[in-house]
C-alpha cells in the first residue's frame, strides 16, 4: 500500500503522537473533501496536506468521537492488524499540527 498522505514541507517537531490519547483536529484546521480523500489546510501555520484515501478521511474526522486514535481506526473499519500506515499518517498530521491531544474536560 502506498501512503495515505502527503505533506510538502517538512513537518515541525512537536508533540509526539501516541495513538492510545484523544485527538482532535486543529481548530484551524479545514478540511475539503476530494474524489481521491480531501485537502487539509492549517490557517495557522499555511500548511497544506493531502488524505490520499476516503478511509484515512473518515478517521481524521471522526478522531474527536473516539477515546484513543486506535479506536477511531477500528470505528472505520481498519482492524488492528491493518492499522500501521494509517497511524503513521496521523503520526505525521500530529508532528505537523493538523492533529492536536484533545484535553479532557
Amino acid at each position: 500500500m502506498r501512503g495515505l498522505l502527503t505533506v510538502p514541507a517538512p513537518a515541525a517537531q512537536t508533540a509526539v503522537f501516541d495513538p492510545d490519547l484523544r485527538w482532535r483536529l486543529h481548530h484551524q484546521v479545514a478540511v475539503r473533501p476530494e474524489p481521491f480523500g480531501a485537502l487539509l489546510y492549517h490557517f495557522g501555520t499555511r500548511k497544506l496536506s493531502f488524505l490520499k484515501n476516503r478511509t484515512i478521511v473518515e478517521v481524521v474526522k471522526s478522531l474527536d468521537d473516539h477515546p484513543d486514535a486506535r479506536s477511531a481506526c477500528r470505528a472505520a473499519g481498519i482492524d488492528d492488524a491493518q492499522q500501521a500506515p494509517y497511524l503513521h499518517a496521523l503520526g505525521v498530521l500530529a508532528q505537523s499540527q493538523m492533529l492536536v491531544i484533545k484535553e479532557t474536560q
